[in-house]
């Protein structure tokens, strides 16, 4: 009997209104719309996609950041979407997360001690002040920063050490899943690849889930074991990353991965160029949302909208009319 998954979304939606009180009527952003997908313990799950596809608010709305408009979400068990804040806020030890910037994560006026810290002294952990010392010191040297840091301020730091230190705090309360909202596109190259290390160290420590948000699929191709790829809020494809970067299903996936730089000059001929501009969230197209942009488009496209289901091999779901993609 197979495990329960730790998180399980289903037919999430997150929907904005256009305008203000002054100016009702100007419609509604669909910027998640039903989503569902499962994530194991101990698995990275990477969402993909171009900027603006609603991949942050996917992950902000699973957070409880911001409250969906509709659907599921099941946390070890609990049910977190419609759960009232003062019970939500005993389980959000166990979510964690990790932002872009770590600058403006970071509180510039607080010590370093102090941010590790807060999340154990804010979910009544740990109060003596030696044990939080210990614990805060112990977090430093599992994401490779030394001891000495506890005394100083973010802007002391460096890029990368500073989201290490963001590391250290979502470690601190011990989380069963932690979403990393871009958390390496800031950084440098050389950096990018370390701050990837870690995470990858820490969740096999760990056994951490780890939830990754990022554009970058030569990142991701390093450090999941699925992925799911977004276009206009809706997820399109979901597949094992040896399946996915192998044999994509959908469209939209091709050309995704045909814009990944590889060294082979004939493999990069084969870019994918997509035409025409990416549709409104606010009004998108009906039947299939890529349907304007597919190069293999037909009328059934236009009218109906496809859903996921079973395609090259275990567990590759892809949103897509056509049996099989012309090579």
């Amino acid at each position: 009997m197979r495990p329960a998954p730790l998180l399980e979304v289903m037919s999430l939606k997150k929907y904005f209104p256009v305008g203000s009180r002054f100016m009702p009527g100007g419609g509604m952003v669909h910027a998640v719309d039903d989503v569902s997908f499962t994530l194991n313990k101990g698995e990275t799950l990477s969402i993909v996609g171009e900027s603006g596809c609603g991949k942050s608010t996917l992950g902000r709305t699973l957070l409880r950041l911001t409250d969906p408009t509709a659907g599921q979400i099941w946390f070890d068990g609990w049910r977190i979407d419609s759960m009232a804040r003062p019970q939500l806020r005993k389980l959000r030890r166990h979510l964690q997360v990790i932002f872009q910037d770590p600058f403006a994560s970071l509180s510039p006026r607080m010590r370093v001690r102090d941010i590790i810290a807060e999340p154990l002294i804010n979910f009544g952990i740990m109060s003596r002040r030696s044990e939080i010392d210990e614990r805060v010191a112990a977090l430093l040297d599992k994401v490779r920063l030394p001891r000495d840091a506890m005394r100083r301020f973010p802007h002391e730091f460096s890029g990368g050490q500073r989201q290490r230190i963001a590391i250290a705090r979502a470690l601190a309360p011990e989380p069963g899943l932690i979403v990393c909202d871009e958390a390496v596109s800031a950084l440098d190259v050389s950096v990018k690849a370390q701050i990837i290390n870690l995470l990858s160290d820490l969740q096999k420590e760990l056994g951490l889930s780890l939830l990754f948000i990022s554009h970058d699929l030569a990142v991701v191709e390093h450090l999941t074991h699925r992925v799911a790829v977004m276009y206009l809020g809706a997820l399109v494809e979901i597949a094992d990353r040896k399946l996915l970067f192998s044999k994509p299903s959908h469209p939209y996936t091709r050309a995704l991965l045909s814009a990944v730089p590889v060294p082979n000059s004939q493999a990069a001929a084969k870019r994918i160029v997509l035409k025409g501009e990416i549709p409104s969230p606010i009004d998108p197209p009906k039947g299939c949302r890529f349907h304007t942009r597919c190069p293999y488009a037909f009328d059934r496209c236009r009218s109906e909208a496809p859903v996921l289901r079973p395609r090259n091999g275990p567990g590759q779901l892809s949103a897509c009319h056509l049996d099989v993609l012309p090579a």
